[in-house]
């Protein structure tokens, strides 16, 4: 675990936007039954969090990609913290929309995007990276090019991971499941008995609780 990734998975588990209960799983929209439940909203509410995370993006950007010309934030969650990045970088910032407009011009993309231009997106969490990875697809297929999907946490599902490669877009967070658990182990907010049950959450989320 980085110091990175155990400082953001402190950080969040200290305002709540991350919990773990792994002896009464929460059930998610999609019906899985989870361990823990993610809130990464709650971080615009939190000045302190909030500017660790627009560090650690902007930390990432500039080491692994220097070259990007333009902060883009998912709809609704990654917007303010591509907001407060592009800030800190005194970089062009845009938003990508789940779905385009249904008035007016129909933008899929608002912000000013010219072609060619280098793109980092930023978003709040991963699960599967399906619309994380669409709006990259979608900076593409407007002209410009996604260097690269950086979000807050993962939890670091193979099928996510399978859909980024499959993809071709590279992707980096600032903490992850991994690094939660045992941010969690050390702060005493789970036993150490709970850890088995959590990693092999992971690994099968969608049976392991049905077994």
């Amino acid at each position: 675990m980085s110091k990175l990734e155990q400082d953001i998975a402190s950080a969040l588990l200290s305002i709540g936007a991350v919990s773990l209960r792994p002896q009464e799983p929460y059930t998610w929209t999609s019906g899985i039954r989870s361990p823990i439940y993610c809130d990464n909203r709650l971080t615009m509410s939190h000045p302190n969090v909030r500017e660790r995370i627009a560090n650690g993006f902007a930390a990432l950007i500039q080491e692994y990609y220097p070259e990007a010309d333009v902060v883009a934030g998912t709809a609704t969650a990654g917007i303010p913290h591509a907001a407060w990045v592009a800030q800190k970088l005194g970089l062009p910032m845009i938003y990508v929309r789940d779905k385009a407009k249904g008035h007016g011009k129909q933008n899929l993309i608002e912000g000013q995007l010219a072609p060619g231009q280098k793109v980092v997106v930023i978003e709040d969490l991963i699960s599967t990276g399906g619309s994380s990875l669409k709006a990259a697809q979608a900076v593409n297929e407007a002209g410009g090019q996604a260097l690269a999907v950086l979000a807050i946490f993962s939890y670091q599902f193979e099928k996510a991971e399978e859909a980024f490669r499959a993809g071709g877009i590279p992707l980096r967070t600032l903490s992850n499941y991994t690094a939660l658990i045992e941010e969690a182990l050390r702060a005493n907010r789970i036993r150490p008995e709970d850890v088995a049950a959590l990693s092999a959450w992971r690994l099968q989320p969608e049976t392991y609780y049905a077994q």
